[in-house]
């Protein structure tokens, strides 16, 4: 047990007791106080680890400590350092924390706190603040992840005892010996409406605080159970609005750093032109790479009984319909090893696309771990098709361990490609998934609950489909003495309703009456297009929390949100330009990383929060024992699902050994009195190796390459008619591909329309081949067909 890094389980008191959180969101930033209480119940003194998931892209700039009667405040020092000051104080019998960032995930961070005597309670106080990710249908994302799904560690890749990569400690005590609840409320503020607040959790119902309906606070509803991640979707009205907001310096820092500075947060939403927006691009080179290790056989959501992988392969039928015969393609998959269609990208015809289904249908979760690294660079290795600009989507569920290294290999080829990355279930790793949307200029979604896969991928297809934003710049116009540092890295692309976030630090003196602007300019389709945003040189009010929910003496980051942000935008890209291409790290920048962290009070992964109670002077006597405590994520999931195995038996055992070591593991936790609940994984649609039989689909698989329906029995099938009610009813003058193909498209008009989103561009295509059909008479077999199916669809609707 002590091999595995288990804990003897004799179900004694984990010290962690609840978890409070606090959201203030104000338009689309988001600023997030979480306090952790715990209480040691043993008669020893604990060392608490707590393993767990922010947002990837979070600026943790806050962490303080309340032991007893006494507040301490967490410091940012070079991560070594602050190891080294750790290992002292527990040494030393004081009382400590530790909190740091993975050295491989930036959404990753482990908490440690040393020195809990005996009876007494910790309130541990952490702070960030993110930028909200804006979905397709505009709403505004938050998530407060809850499950850290074990992360795949290949073998060889698995680091020794003492390792320095916090992702790796994630063997826990059960769940089930997890009481801690959690209480969860937000309030959101904006200039705009706040039209409706959705969750996949329940919530209380949304008030408001104003007429304007501006501010409004939401609750999670009472009995909630941290067991699933919280994701909060905000709508407002009039969401396309660029904004610039002006955000004073930080009085006590020097003048000319960036936390002496005004920054500027500029926020674009740039309108594409009218012309190129109703026609889509006919060419590129689709390659889809499908997540296919043991993860996927999980159900998306609790309430949903298709699983993932199922959920998955709908989702390429409908894409692979969806393609014109202008394009190329290929189908990738991976596990722990990975797979392709084709060896190399191909044309899209009829016999291109039968044979990619049929392969599609056989794919199931059987690959093993998620080693999705190497599937990418054999996609960044195959030669680029002249005129076929590549799009690249991806399907996961976003169980990796090495996510920088995957998110530096998207940016080196980021000039080729664009990414659009999808992350399937709880507990997807949103560094991972905005990050390769990011990186490879393009978008990303997140598919949990009971969201439906479908229509979220179809709405990124369409931006793919948009003609390549090009020769992109942005210029500053600013007063006299002013100047602006960008500090946010280039913008790479975007698409129609997609926002684009600009900061930059203002150095000089200005008259704050004054105003100035900033220009993009860029062209798409030959286009020549220009955006221009003014903002007033005024600061505007605190844009932290607000003083009636917060108190500022014990949050020193509020009413720094965007310098905050800022801050970390440029850690980020600095991070990344250490790691680029370089055999050996440089350390001007790693330098430059510590100082930016230190002067902000913003997390990196060469920094660490730690802080030291020396004040009461008591040594903290007796044998310190260690409690790694993993945010609900299941012990069960480590055993049942081989990841305890990945972790740290691999390297131990054979795999004909394995089966009977698993099987006293368990044992073992049964003796406890832990339970392990039978899951739900196995559902008839996780092990059927074919499409669902859903009547949407199953007319949708029978579409020809080049758009047209053939007249067959499994067509009459799906429209609910026999062969003979089809053929009867055809009219003479039309043949018997342009009636099947109306036919199919009066059905989905008439009884999918609620579902037009996942359809609608095959319908296109149906159309545009209908179209080039000479001496068909669409009147009056769009009048048969009605009177066939019992619809009254009009002509127009179907696009002619």
């Amino acid at each position: 047990m002590e091999n595995c890094g288990l804990l003897t389980p004799e179900r004694e008191q984990v010290p962690l007791k609840s978890i409070e959180v606090e959201l203030q969101v104000r338009d689309h930033v988001a600023t997030v106080v979480s306090t952790l209480n715990y209480e040691n119940k043993e008669d020893k003194p604990v060392e608490a680890v707590f393993v767990f998931p922010l947002p990837g892209d979070a600026a943790v700039c806050h962490s303080s400590a309340k032991v007893g009667q006494t507040h301490i405040v967490a410091e940012v020092k070079e991560k070594q350092q602050a190891r080294e000051e750790y290992d002292d104080a527990l040494s030393s019998g004081l009382q400590t924390f530790l909190l740091e960032e993975s050295d491989q995930s930036p959404d990753i961070f482990s908490l440690s706190v040393g020195r809990l005597p005996p009876g007494e309670s910790a309130s541990i106080r952490l702070e960030y603040v993110t930028e909200l990710t804006v979905q397709a249908d505009d709403g505004l994302r938050f998530c407060l992840p809850a499950v850290l799904n074990p992360r795949y560690q290949p073998q060889g890749r698995r680091t020794s005892k003492g390792s320095e990569d916090v992702s790796v400690q994630m063997t826990s005590v059960p769940a089930s010996l997890v009481p801690y609840s959690l209480s969860f409320s937000a309030r959101v503020s904006s200039p705009r409406p706040v039209s409706k607040v959705e969750s996949s959790c329940s919530l209380e119902p949304l008030q408001y605080l104003n007429t304007a309906q501006t501010q409004a606070v939401v609750k999670l509803a009472a009995g909630h159970k941290f067991n699933r991640d919280i994701e909060l979707l905000i709508y407002y009205k009039d969401a396309h609005q660029p904004t610039a907001v002006v955000e004073a310096g930080q009085a006590s820092a020097e003048p000319g750093t960036l936390m002496g500075d005004p920054v500027v947060m500029v926020s674009l939403y740039p309108e594409l032109p009218q012309p190129v927006m109703s026609s889509f691009t006919s060419c590129g080179e689709f390659v889809f790479l499908l997540d296919r290790s043991e993860s996927m056989k999980h159900p998306i959501g609790d309430s949903s009984k298709q699983s993932r992988i199922s959920c998955a392969r709908d989702t390429l039928l409908l894409l692979l319909k969806s393609l014109t015969m202008d394009c190329y393609f290929n189908i990738y998959s991976f596990g722990d090893t990975y797979e392709h269609i084709f060896p190399e990208s191909l044309k899209y015809s009829q016999k291109t696309m039968k044979h990619a289904l049929k392969k599609v249908a056989q794919m199931d979760a059987n690959l093993g771990g998620t080693e999705i690294l190497e599937p990418l660079q054999h996609i960044y290795r195959q030669r680029y098709i002249p005129k076929q600009p590549r799009q690249l989507f991806v399907f996961t569920d976003a169980e990796v361990w090495n996510t920088k290294e995957i998110l530096d290999l998207v940016k080196k080829n980021s000039d080729s490609h664009r990414c659009f990355s999808f992350g399937i279930g709880q507990g997807a790793s949103s560094a991972l998934i905005s990050g390769m949307a990011l990186e490879g200029g393009g978008h990303a979604q997140f598919i949990t609950g009971t969201d439906r896969m479908q229509p979220k991928v179809m709405q990124s297809l369409k931006l793919a489909l948009q003609p390549a934003v090009e020769d992109i710049s942005v210029t500053w116009a600013l007063p006299k003495g002013v100047s602006a540092s960008v500090l946010s890295p280039p913008i790479k692309g975007f698409f129609q309703g997609h926002r684009s976030l600009i900061y930059a630090q203002l150095t000089g003196q200005g008259s704050e009456a004054e105003e100035g602007y900033v220009m993009v300019k860029y062209s798409i389709a030959g286009h020549p297009c220009q955006e221009k945003q003014l903002f007033s040189l005024q600061p505007a009010r605190n844009s932290g929390p607000e003083t009636d929910s917060y108190q500022p003496e014990e949050v020193p980051c509020s009413g720094l949100t965007i310098h905050r942000l800022a801050a970390r935008t440029l850690i980020r890209s600095l991070e990344l330009e250490d790691r680029e291409d370089k055999a050996e790290p440089d350390e001007e920048v790693k330098k430059k990383v510590v100082e930016l962290s230190v002067q902000s009070g913003v997390s990196s992964a060469l920094t660490a929060f730690i802080a030291v109670n020396q004040s009461s002077g008591e040594v903290i006597h007796g044998p310190l024992v260690r409690r790694d405590l993993l945010n609900a994520s299941l012990c069960e999931d480590l055993l049942l699902r081989g990841s305890l195995f990945d972790y740290c038996l691999k390297d131990s055992y054979s795999n004909n050994s394995w089966t009977s070591v698993k099987k006293k593991l368990i044992s073992a936790f049964r003796k406890t009195g832990f339970s392990f609940k039978k899951r739900q994984t196995n559902s008839p649609q996780s092990k059927d190796t074919g499409f669902a039989k859903e009547p949407l689909l199953q007319l949708v698989s029978l579409q020809e390459a080049s758009g047209c329906w053939r007249l067959d029995p499994d067509l009459a099938a799906a429209l609910g008619k026999t062969k003979v009610e089809v053929e009867k009813n055809k009219p003479e003058s039309a043949t018997k591909e342009v009636w099947a193909t109306l036919l199919a498209l009066i059905w989905l008009h008439g009884f999918k329309v609620n579902t037009k989103e996942e359809w609608e561009l095959l319908a296109l295509k149906a159309v545009s081949w209908l179209r080039v059909q000479r001496g068909a008479c669409m009147s009056e077999c769009v009048e048969a067909g009605n009177a066939l199916l019992g619809c009254c669809v009009q002509k127009d609707a179907l696009g002619f």
